[in-house]
């Protein structure tokens, strides 16, 4: 499973840098500018989703 696909779990350490959007589907999203050290997010509150999908990942030359 490629990193577009797998989602990833609030707490998990964010493997590629990028704009990811919450399962729920309706447009919550998280922006990771820097992977060292970087965990998910809980979803917010008043969410129904259970994780974050990479929707945008940012160019390899910019990736640590």
């Amino acid at each position: 499973m490629d990193e577009m696909t797998r989602m990833h779990r609030p707490g998990e350490k964010v493997p590629v840098i990028g704009i990811y959007e919450c399962t729920c589907g309706q447009g919550h999203r998280f922006t990771s500018t820097d992977v060292r050290g970087h965990t998910f997010p809980p979803v917010p509150k008043e969410c129904s989703g259970i994780g974050w999908n990479l929707m945008i990942p940012a160019h390899a030359e910019q990736s640590p």
